[in-house]
């Protein structure tokens, strides 16, 4: 029985034999057995979305869309993802052995990460199991570009880009992270990094990355690249994960706690971690971009952003624009916008407020007068009431008595 591993740095050399590549991280954290027993409660990051609003009945389920998961490979053995897994390759090597290809492809998943994302992203509805993939529909390019050995590095994942790219995916999720080795946030392989989610946004594909699960504030790369929709964890309460990394650089959060999903052979299993937010947010850009195929990259990023459950007018460095609303991001009719904007502020009514006249309150006195009134009257009602049941008692008796 193998378990997922947490956190795992992955360290490798440049494969043209030059520039050291910077350290990966695979941003969850869990132990998940597979495969793992059959759930059928539904997890509750699903009790919150209404999915036959979410799907409209049908029509809005992410047919026709590809999602690159590039990661640790998606294992297509369990039967929610049977046939949905498109083998995009493997580039692990082994790096205590001549650098030799590591044995496997994009279908092979030997920590279980990998076949988690895809699973929240896509996974098919069986009966008697209460997990669901956001897009059933939408197919999964699998790349497998890292692993709990550390085979996996900065350079690998700019490959895995670009193959994802030249396979006309529409979008990718990355759910690793890298942080900056200088004060300017640069680190090997930075430049070239960029260059390569740049190079996806102009072939219009839609680049989801974690935030990472350190829990301090700094950005993490690729996630706070311009074009990239950088996303946090936020738990039960719509706030930030405990773990979750934070700043200026998050878009937007998403459920990453207590995640149930996929594990390889079969069966599902709870993990948490913005690895799990992320696939969250990337099955909604799938559902857009397969109700949409016109919008922009930039488009579809704004509209997850906009639609978002905010907690004030514009974004923090917390949960960025807000938790993600997939039923309210796939359902708003408002047409497409190249950015996300603040709420407007209240407005009061547009005529002048005039004050009105204030009476003075009653007195003691006044209150005294009118019980009198109210005692007097009733006193008086009481002998008119005696007194005339009095006459008719007599009158009574006179009637006997003739």
């Amino acid at each position: 029985m193998l378990a997922a591993t947490a956190t795992v740095p992955a360290y490798a050399a440049d494969p043209s034999g030059g520039t050291h590549w910077s350290p990966l991280s695979v941003s969850s954290a869990g132990d998940c057995p597979f495969p793992a027993k059959v759930v059928s409660a539904t997890p509750w990051a699903l009790q919150r979305v209404l999915l036959d609003q979410l799907w409209q009945n049908g029509t809005v389920t992410g047919k026709g869309v590809t999602v690159a998961v590039i990661d640790t490979g998606v294992d297509n053995s369990n039967p929610q993802l049977a046939d949905k897994v498109v083998n995009g390759g493997s580039l692990l090597v082994d790096k205590n052995n001549n650098n030799q290809k590591v044995p496997g492809d994009g279908t092979t998943d030997t920590v279980g990460h990998g076949t988690k994302v895809a699973g929240i992203i896509a996974a098919r509805h069986r009966d008697g199991i209460g997990f669901v993939g956001l897009a059933p529909d939408a197919m999964i390019y699998s790349i497998r570009q890292n692993d709990d050995a550390g085979s996996g590095d900065v350079g690998t994942l700019i490959q895995a880009i670009y193959a994802a790219v030249q396979a006309h995916v529409q979008v990718i999720n990355i759910s690793q992270d890298v942080r900056g080795t200088t004060d300017n946030g640069a680190f090997g392989g930075s430049d070239d990094l960029r260059r390569a989610v740049e190079a996806a946004e102009a072939q219009n594909v839609v680049v989801v990355a974690a935030s990472g699960n350190d829990g301090q504030e700094g950005p993490t790369y690729p996630a706070a690249y311009p074009t990239v929709l950088a996303v946090g964890a936020s738990d039960r309460n719509n706030e930030r994960a405990s773990f979750s990394e934070y700043g200026d650089f998050v878009k937007v959060a998403a459920p990453g706690v207590d995640m149930l999903s996929t594990v390889p052979v079969g069966g599902q299993c709870v993990d948490n971690g913005t690895s799990f937010a992320t696939p969250y947010v990337a099955a909604v850009a799938a559902l857009l971009r397969g109700e949409h195929p016109d919008w922009t990259a930039r488009q579809i990023r704004a509209r997850i952003e906009q639609t978002a459950q905010r907690t004030e007018r514009g974004p923090n460095k917390y949960i960025g624009w807000g938790v993600v609303d997939p039923v309210k991001a796939v359902t708003d009719t408002a047409p497409p916008a190249d950015a996300a904007v603040p709420d407007s502020p209240v407005q009061l009514a547009g005529a002048p407020i005039r004050p009105q006249p204030l009476g003075l309150g009653e007195t003691q006195a006044d209150r005294d007068r009118r019980t009198a009134t109210y005692v007097l009257a009733s006193a008086a009602l009481a002998v008119a009431l005696i007194f005339g049941a009095t006459v008719v008692l007599r009158d009574h008796r006179r009637r006997r008595a003739l």
